[in-house]
């Protein structure tokens, strides 16, 4: 299957392939193994050293990002619109906001700047920055609390591909 995220205005933005694991209350799980090659738009593919699991749960606004020791990074959250899943393709838009936990425990709220200025640049409507502001809001105290998915969730997932 494809992962797309794409900008507001419809343009392309980081896209790669994935394997669909599974579904659980959380929502559905894809894993992509190391090596996995992804880009960001059209610029030069990259290639993702450790394997990392998503989970798109059902009619939220945030997408999750779940990497496999030792990268620095254990959780990535990206503030999006509800994913949809079309023809093996899940896409959503990313709404710049992120909440990332380090594998070192430091949690933070990431690219405000850029979702200041994609207000304007895009013209986000009211009710999206509403949706979006009150999407990260719940997700950074969710993972700073290990609420929900972010409780560890993840793990029975990760080892299907982490293998």
């Amino acid at each position: 299957m494809r992962v797309e995220f794409r900008k507001f205005d419809g343009s392309l933005h980081w896209h790669h392939a994935a394997r669909r694991l599974g579904e659980d209350a959380h929502g559905v799980w894809v894993g992509a193994g190391p090596g996995t090659v992804g880009a960001k738009g059209y610029e030069p593919p990259v290639v993702w050293e450790e394997p990392f699991v998503m989970l798109f749960p059902r009619d939220q606004w945030w997408v999750a990002l779940f990497n496999a020791e030792p990268h620095r990074t254990a959780i990535y959250v990206d503030v999006t619109t509800v994913p949809e899943w079309r023809d093996g393709i899940v896409t959503m838009v990313d709404l710049d906001l992120d909440v990332v936990k380090k594998r070192t425990g430091v949690i933070y709220l990431d690219d405000e700047d850029e979702f200041a200025e994609h207000q304007v640049r895009f013209g986000y409507p009211a009710e999206v920055i509403a949706a979006a502001e009150e999407s990260a809001r719940w997700v950074l105290k969710a993972v700073t609390e290990g609420e929900g998915p972010f409780g560890g969730a993840h793990e029975r997932w990760l080892g299907q591909v982490a293998g």
